[in-house]
């Protein structure tokens, strides 16, 4: 909202400063200051909202560690991460941008998805919470909305280089949204360009890097690409939303990990988002240029500083839980971002704690499902599941496995932004 006032002012009233709204960089920075302090004073008073209501987390009887001290933790700590992302970023972006909507509209989704389960746990006393089969209705919902618009609107392009030995449209499906325009390269050169609009992504480690869903579809036949096209994607993208939400989910179970966590996988789409999103840093990596993308830095950068700011009040030891209000939120903001900027295909590296956690889960009751077929008594590979609870019963402190998740988690973040190159 912000952007458009100043600009107004600037444009009719000349006034001193506002053009400072048009860098990217300017607003993605006071994005990250305000959901900072949103989230440090929302906290403070919302924490005590809580305990006042005695709005508390029903903590279950694990064996592990330091247990019995959450028991009446307040929860619900989510809604102080969705307040965060949501006010700075509609002041400072352009909301009528499609990728910015699109991670409101994601955010909120969720959000209110994790905001009915953790209503029904607290105050309707129901332990179980909101039904299994809601809660995916709600993520397959937002991955039909994401992969729908993603793939359908007009504003959603990347570009092409028009070139003698370089088709501009490599398929049928690969629709031109512009006619041809031209850009200066950094030796001088002009260069002809188009914009296109069609469902790609990057194939990282590979040096051609871009992978075409159409390219998918016509293995089923040419005739049936334009139809295979929107569905094979719209399915991918939402498998990956209902996986990355539901691993978040799984890896919030120890204070502060999947807050760490989120905010090391959010910086590293930020870095993706912003790269992609200009036209020189695209040329030199020689990536997909998406026009427009850089205004997701705004919303990364208030992403980013919500998770930050939330560490202050859910880090060891926590005095606010997040809840399915903010993990489920979490998970649904990292997967759309990831399809946003076309690097779905990393998710697996860049949310490899959320895959490590949710793998080990799978195996364990895999594994306890086919030895009490086979040995009529069912046996484990871990001693619990998810892994952070394997650590906590190997006796590691809380701290230690969070810490060591976290640099993991960066870790993995550097190798996915070295891919950048890796060509």
């Amino acid at each position: 909202m912000l952007y458009y006032l100043f600009t107004y002012l600037r444009e009719h009233f000349g006034m001193f400063g506002a053009g400072l709204f048009y860098y990217i960089t300017f607003r993605a920075a006071f994005a990250v200051i305000l959901s900072l302090v949103i989230s440090m004073l929302l906290g403070k008073r919302l924490i005590r909202y809580l305990q006042r209501r005695q709005i508390g987390e029903t903590v279950r009887d694990l064996g592990l560690t330091g247990e019995s001290q959450k028991k009446g933790t307040p929860t619900m700590g989510g809604l102080i991460i969705i307040a965060a992302i949501l006010i700075p970023t509609l002041l400072f972006a352009r909301v009528m941008n499609v990728y910015i909507m699109l991670m409101i509209v994601s955010t909120i989704w969720l959000g209110l998805v994790g905001f009915l389960d953790d209503y029904i746990k607290v105050f309707k006393k129901n332990k179980e919470g909101l039904a299994g089969r809601f809660k995916i209705l709600g993520q397959l919902g937002l991955g039909v909305i994401v992969g729908w618009t993603m793939y359908s609107n007009s504003h959603v392009v990347t570009t092409r280089e028009v070139a003698q030995d370089k088709p501009v449209l490599y398929n049928q499906t690969e629709r031109l949204a512009s006619g041809p325009f031209a850009r200066r390269d950094e030796t001088g050169k002009m260069r002809e360009y188009v914009t296109v609009r069609t469902a790609t992504t990057t194939i990282p480690f590979v040096k051609s890097h871009e992978l075409s869903y159409a390219r998918i579809a016509a293995l089923f036949g040419e005739r049936a690409m334009n139809v295979l096209t929107p569905v094979i994607y719209i399915l991918f993208v939402t498998f990956i939303i209902v996986a990355v939400s539901n691993g978040a989910n799984i890896t919030d179970g120890v204070d502060g990990l999947a807050t760490g966590v989120s905010a090391i996988a959010g910086i590293c789409l930020g870095v993706f988002a912003y790269v992609s999103g200009n036209y020189v840093f695209a040329d030199y990596l020689n990536i997909m240029h998406i026009p427009n993308l850089g205004e997701l830095s705004i919303f990364i950068g208030a992403f980013v500083g919500a998770c930050v700011g939330f560490l202050w009040y859910n880090a060891y030891p926590a005095q606010v839980f997040m809840g399915d209000t903010g993990s489920l939120a979490l998970g649904g903001i990292i997967a759309s971002l990831a399809v946003i900027v076309r690097k779905e295909l990393l998710i697996p590296i860049i949310c490899g704690i959320f895959l490590v956690e949710s793998l080990s889960v799978m195996i364990q009751v895999a594994w306890f499902k086919r030895t009490k077929r086979k040995y009529g008594e069912g046996r484990r590979i871990f001693l619990m599941a998810p892994l952070h609870h394997h650590y906590q019963k190997a006796g590691y402190h809380e701290s230690k496995i969070v810490t060591r998740f976290w640099i993991i988690g960066i870790m993995l973040a550097l190798l996915s932004i070295v891919t950048l190159k890796m060509q």
